[in-house]
């Protein structure tokens, strides 16, 4: 099923989902399980599984000479969603992303997840290489989610990268793009960002999910400028509760967001990790209290591969 049918479906209920790393290479399938098991409980509508770019390093050779060596840490996203939809029976949402890829190579994945009957897609641009310090599309690849988005839809209209293709079979996905309640770090401001973010939904996006963040406030005055830009798709707004006080500079620093100063004051005032740890926990749980109440139609966790906080909360909210 569609997210966007799984919303309209309980308009007056707040949905369950979360998302999920693959397990890195090397570790078997039987880690995502373990980390999904404990949420099934609360039944969730959907699972995300993201996507990790190739990258590379560089490392010096027995005989002195320096070679250029890809990794990629983290592989199987298609083939855990696959997987997760045949033990759980569960809808998962992939991410697809411009880093990497070819238009091709984006054809041939969308091809795969088609005939594996995934339907829901979320399209981003994907990080910049460590290497880098601003994103570099992939020649003859996306330069950016928009550009993703109107390649999906083209497909879900039959039109592939082969022109010459005759009655070309269509796809349905059911595409969702991101939104940052304070701004994706790379526009200039909030303004242009929510003007590209509109452009996005006018190519075909029909659900948005947020960065996490962790003052409500940021994602009601989202929500509401959003509105009043004419974007009127679902917005899912993402959580992220706490795990460490190393988090609290560290989540800022990758995902470019704020912590609030009365939690930041909080987690000064534990003496342990494990404090911290219910101090997110409790963070979190009175941020999806207030969410519910004013009818957020998702609360989409990120797990980060671990779901103990999740579940926690699950158990105070659900």
């Amino acid at each position: 099923m569609k997210i966007i049918e799984h919303i309209r479906n309980s308009p007056d209920k707040t949905l369950f989902s979360f998302e999920i790393l693959p397990p890195l290479k090397g570790k078997s399938i039987d880690d995502i399980y373990q980390s999904i098991d404990p949420l099934m409980d609360f039944k969730p509508s959907f699972v995300d599984v993201t996507y990790h770019r190739e990258d590379f390093i560089y490392k010096t050779k027995p005989d002195g000479n320096i070679a250029k060596v890809v990794t990629r840490k983290r592989p199987g996203t298609v083939a855990i969603c696959a997987a997760i939809m045949n033990k759980y029976k569960i809808d998962t949402v992939p991410h697809i992303i411009c880093g990497g890829f070819t238009k091709e190579d984006t054809e041939n994945a969308l091809i795969e997840l088609s005939f594996l009957g995934i339907d829901n897609i979320l399209a981003l641009r994907g990080d910049t290489r460590k290497s880098e310090d601003f994103f570099t599309p992939e020649p003859g690849g996306n330069r950016n989610s928009l550009d993703l988005i109107h390649q999906i839809k083209n497909m879900n209209m039959g039109i592939y990268n082969d022109d010459e293709l005759v009655d070309a079979a269509v796809t349905n996905f059911c595409i969702g793009a991101a939104g940052y309640p304070e701004k994706h770090h790379d526009a200039p401001n909030l303004d242009s960002d929510l003007r590209f973010l509109k452009r996005k939904v006018e190519a075909g996006a029909e659900f948005i999910v947020t960065q996490m963040f962790f003052d409500n406030n940021k994602y009601f005055e989202f929500v509401d400028r959003c509105r009043q830009q004419g974007i009127l798709v679902p917005i899912i707004p993402g959580i992220k509760p706490l795990a460490s006080s190393k988090q609290m500079h560290v989540l800022p620093k990758l995902f470019h967001i704020d912590i609030p100063d009365d939690l930041g004051r909080e987690v000064e005032k534990c003496k342990t990790e494990q404090a911290v740890k219910e101090l997110g926990i409790e963070w979190a749980s009175i941020q999806c209290k207030e969410l519910i109440q004013k009818n957020a139609p998702v609360l989409h966790f990120y797990t980060m591969g671990r779901s103990e906080a999740t579940q926690a909360i699950c158990n105070k909210i659900f």
